[in-house]
């Protein structure tokens, strides 16, 4: 295992991101909710509520809209590394965590599908293993993510340009949860 960054944000989605209808779609990052832990399963994420209890993922299968009908999307993984990059091209409306990510780790490179592929684990800072992920694939830019980060509507050729951009992992990866971990704030990202 090879240590590749720190979490340092974990957070939930309380409902979808994009609202309205296709093609009109747009993005809002309100439902975002940071929260201290989260708890990973096969099925998506439950993030500790403020009061103790639990609160249920969007994209976790048990969720009454679920957005993880084929099992491919309960947790995704981000870095603070492609948020910059996110943030040198569209400003500073690109702040950590907007693209919906449910762990963002502090790195200080850019990740592909392929480097990380082989899996990842989170583990305590003390050493412990939380959980292991399977990398399932990259999470591809939505035309209502990239109108939102450009500032709105943007002309076909540059929203391709944008589109392009952000795809290849740039906005994420999309995981499944091999067995069940709680993580939080402070923990490693590691390689398998």
């Amino acid at each position: 295992m090879r240590t590749i960054g720190t979490v340092t944000r974990l957070q939930i989605q309380r409902s979808s991101l994009k609202t309205g209808e296709k093609p009109n779609r747009v993005y809002d990052p309100t439902p975002l909710l940071p929260v201290p832990r989260l708890t990973v399963t096969p099925d998506g994420v439950l993030g500790a509520g403020a009061e103790g209890g639990w609160l249920v993922d969007v994209h976790h299968r048990g969720h009454p809209e679920t957005k993880n009908e084929d099992g491919l999307h309960g947790v995704s993984v981000g870095f603070t590394s492609h948020y910059a990059a996110m943030r040198d091209r569209f400003g500073e409306r690109i702040v950590v965590g907007c693209a919906g990510e449910n762990i963002i780790v502090a790195a200080d490179r850019t990740f592909t599908y392929d480097d990380l592929a082989g899996g990842i684990a989170i583990v305590a800072s003390d050493g412990p293993e939380r959980v292991r992920l399977r990398v399932l694939q990259v999470a591809h830019p939505c035309r209502p993510f990239t109108g939102w980060a450009s500032g709105g509507r943007v002309e076909a050729e540059v929203l391709k340009s944008h589109l392009q951009f952000l795809d290849g992992g740039t906005r994420g990866f999309y995981c499944v949860g091999e067995g069940s971990g709680t993580v939080q704030v402070g923990d490693q990202l590691v390689l398998l």
